[in-house]
């Protein structure tokens, strides 16, 4: 049932003929008109850098706790971080695929990688559940921000936080996370799962010891059954991914985390050396998050962009209308089908909408089969395997240098930009079980033989 009338649904496609292209399902490039000079677009802005300092703190805290639990972050001691990889040879076959040059460096930022549970979601799902933990063991004074954290491994806090219940709505990689890091600390957690959710993911949340309440629905379903669940318990503690500001800030955290990482490789960031984030959406938080901690460290020398399925553009939609949550891709008969399950969202979040608007520099949406041939193209020249949503990112240089006349020649950084440095957001993939993988993969050749035919 649509949220909207026949004659809003008119009037909008009048008013954005862009709007009639996504219903056909066409690849689009969308330049946001709404994006504000970042001194501008901040004053208006409800977080701040002190929130995300504020999140950084708190999972320097946790940094014991997590290597003693988490062996393979031991390496890293504690602190749940991804590579940062220059991928030349894949630039070049971009460039021969597309037939278009892309002016700069391009590198993949692995959180595909990330420890854990192999996703973006890694960093806001796992914030999310260690502030709520956190926050329930001061309240009870068994923990002051001053002790040891990995003092949490302990029977004392697991029977503790036994106590107590924890529940969300996901399309998959949401529910790893979360679902991983609550259960390792001894909370009850319940995940609900829409019907796009892969079922290696559920199988393995349920080897964890987490219960998958599965839906036949959409994303939108499972968060409304997670909300209920959480609703009718005072002991249950429901994560948001629609409205979450402690998600928002755990993903925020990553700039900080890759500044350092541009820093060590010797790659300036500044006017003369712009630099251009490709970040798949959907409900919009874990890119939201980061692309508002990359805005507040570099600005408007930060030049962020978000892709979409093309059958489920829910983010593109809201910011285009300025609807934001108040339409749906299904207001306009598009399925919200796609194979890229963590981005298979019909309805953004408000939330983050209204917070990106002024600093987002615009979206683009990708085909399934695009998506496919991405991944075989990844794995053939750098040996790298992502999951086909965290393709979604890495059309988005060829498509940005296509743009140029609407883009870069409008914002002066055609001359700048053979100095300039694309990153391409891997959100997920090293957790694929291998023979799913190889069926991912053999999709991506076969679409690609039918193309040479």
């Amino acid at each position: 049932m649509s949220d909207i009338s026949t004659k809003t649904k008119v009037s909008l496609k009048e008013k954005y003929p862009l709007i009639k292209k996504l219903i056909s399902t066409e690849e689009i490039f969308w330049i946001n008109p709404n994006k504000k000079d970042f001194e501008v677009g901040i004053k208006n802005t409800v977080l701040t850098k002190d929130d995300v300092k504020d999140a950084e703190d708190r999972l320097k805290r946790f940094a014991p706790y997590i290597a003693k639990v988490f062996p393979e972050t031991k390496g890293m001691n504690g602190i749940i971080e991804s590579p940062l990889v220059r991928i030349p040879s894949m630039q070049q076959h971009l460039e021969q695929e597309y037939e278009q040059e892309i002016l700069g460096q391009l590198l993949l930022k692995c959180d595909s990688h990330l420890p854990i549970s192999g996703s973006i979601k890694a960093r806001g799902g796992v914030y999310e559940v260690l502030k709520h933990a956190e926050d329930l063991a001061l309240e009870h004074n068994l923990l002051t921000v001053q002790d040891d954290y990995s003092i949490l491994e302990s029977n004392k806090f697991r029977n503790f936080f036994s106590n107590y219940s924890i529940a969300m709505g996901s399309t998959g990689n949401l529910g790893l996370s979360t679902g991983i890091m609550s259960a390792k600390l001894g909370f009850n957690v319940t995940v609900h799962m829409s019907a796009d959710a892969k079922q290696w993911k559920k199988d393995l949340l349920r080897s964890k010891g987490v219960t998958v309440i599965e839906y036949t629905a959409d994303y939108s379903k499972a968060v409304e059954e997670g909300r209920k669940q959480a609703a009718e318990n005072p002991m249950c503690y429901f994560i948001d991914d629609e409205n979450s500001r402690h998600l928002f800030l755990g993903y925020a955290v990553a700039a900080s985390r890759l500044q350092k990482q541009l820093d060590n490789l010797q790659i300036k960031v500044d006017e003369n050396h712009p630099l251009f984030v490709y970040l798949p959406c959907g409900v919009g938080g874990g890119p939201g998050g980061v692309a508002f901690g990359l805005k507040l460290l570099y600005q408007d020398n930060a030049h962020v962009f978000f892709a979409e399925p093309t059958h489920s553009p829910c983010m593109l939609l809201g910011l285009m209308t300025g609807l934001h949550d108040g339409i749906s891709v299904q207001d306009f008969g598009i399925d919200n089908v796609t194979d890229a399950d963590g981005l298979a969202v019909g309805r953004a979040s408000g939330f983050v909408g209204k917070i990106i608007e002024p600093f987002l520099s615009g979206s683009y949406t990708v085909s399934d089969n695009q998506l496919y041939k991405l991944l075989k193209g990844l794995a053939d020249t750098e040996g790298i395997y992502l999951e086909p949503s965290a393709l979604a990112g890495i059309l988005g240089p060829s498509q940005l240098c296509k743009a140029r006349i609407q883009y870069l020649q409008k914002n002066n950084l055609i001359q700048k930009m053979s100095k300039g440095t694309h990153i391409v957001w891997g959100t997920g993939g090293s957790m694929v079980p291998k023979e799913v993988m190889k069926l991912y993969y053999q999709k991506g050749v076969q679409l690609t033989q039918e193309k040479q035919m």
